[in-house]
């Protein structure tokens, strides 16, 4: 899809008010997008992990769509390609609240989701179709009220947390210098290969999601760490709104804790911030990870973030 900012007018832009204004984000619906459009976009950015740089692109208009459905409003399923939205990850956090393991809380129908509901299902007594339609959504708002506990993923995440310290050799780290735009400056190769020699020279076995001359998606890059079944995804980038800092996965909904801990301990070394995000990156990815934006990458940048996993693995998270 075509860009939408500052200037723009027509029906896209109406139908992009529209929708804001749906999830209480107060916007005029006149179809131009103005300084209140602009503003009332990078509220809902913020709101959702996203690079608040007030432009609906891609990623932004995904979210936006995704956050119009309500849990019960349609019938969820497995399909090719997956269904993806708010009432999904309603779906996911309540199956994983009730110790039915659905998953990352990411929104999208896959086949972690689907085992979930079955299991619900064959639990309840139910027929075991793999449909999350109003009868399963009546019954999981039924047992909510009587048990909340910690989804299944956050019980792995503290799992994996209170594994450390333990030995880097053979570790399975994947190292993800994001190229960005095609035409850019491959700013984040040379941070990327010197994170990935440090690291192999410790022990680490280290896996890099492309090589010098290829730019595949973030999408593919996140789908091939889970192929890999990596132990942690650290990728690299330049941040096009120029905001510093590690990000961690991050929602109204959930967030990464072992994601969380590992961007604090980089962050610190780093001197920036560690902040949540929801970039498909992050949300798509099964292991734990983060994402070091700068500026400006450097081979030094990378041997300070491989210190700072070397540091983790041997000593364990910082405390907060």
């Amino acid at each position: 899809m075509r860009l939408y900012h500052s200037g723009d007018r027509g029906e896209p832009v109406r139908d992009i008010q529209r929708r804001l204004t749906g999830l209480g984000i107060q916007t005029v619906v006149d179809g131009a997008y103005g300084s209140e459009t602009f503003a009332s976009v990078q509220s809902f950015q913020e709101a959702r992990g996203l690079p608040a740089d007030g432009i609906v692109g891609p990623e932004t208009w995904r979210t936006l769509v995704d956050a119009g459905f309500r849990l019960g409003d349609r019938m969820l399923y497995r399909r090719t390609p997956m269904m993806r939205g708010d009432d999904a990850s309603r779906l996911q956090q309540s199956l994983g609240s009730l110790g039915f393991d659905a998953g990352k809380v990411d929104g999208l129908f896959g086949p972690d989701t689907l085992r979930a509901v079955l299991d619900f299902q064959h639990n309840r007594g139910m027929t075991e179709d793999g449909f999350a339609g109003r009868e399963v959504v009546e019954e999981l708002l039924l047992m909510s009220k009587a048990t909340e506990k910690p989804g299944r993923v956050a019980v792995r995440e503290h799992e994996w947390i209170d594994s450390f310290p333990q030995p880097i050799t053979g570790a399975r780290i994947y190292v993800d210098p994001d190229r960005g735009e095609a035409s850019s400056p491959d700013a984040t190769w040379s941070a990327g290969t010197r994170l990935t020699s440090d690291l192999r020279r410790s022990g680490a076995r280290v896996l890099l999601s492309r090589s010098v001359d290829t730019s595949p998606n973030e999408r593919f890059r996140a789908q091939r760490a889970n192929r890999l079944d990596v132990q942690v995804v650290v990728s690299i980038t330049v941040p096009h709104d120029d905001v510093e800092g590690v990000f961690y996965f991050g929602t109204p909904l959930s967030t990464s804790d072992a994601g969380k801990a590992i961007a604090h301990h980089v962050a610190t070394r780093l001197g920036i911030p560690a902040l949540p995000r929801a970039v498909p990156l992050l949300k798509e990815t099964r292991s734990p990870a983060v994402v070091v934006a700068l500026v400006m990458p450097s081979a030094e940048t990378g041997s300070v973030i491989a210190k700072a996993i070397v540091d983790l693995y041997a000593l364990g998270p910082d405390e907060e």
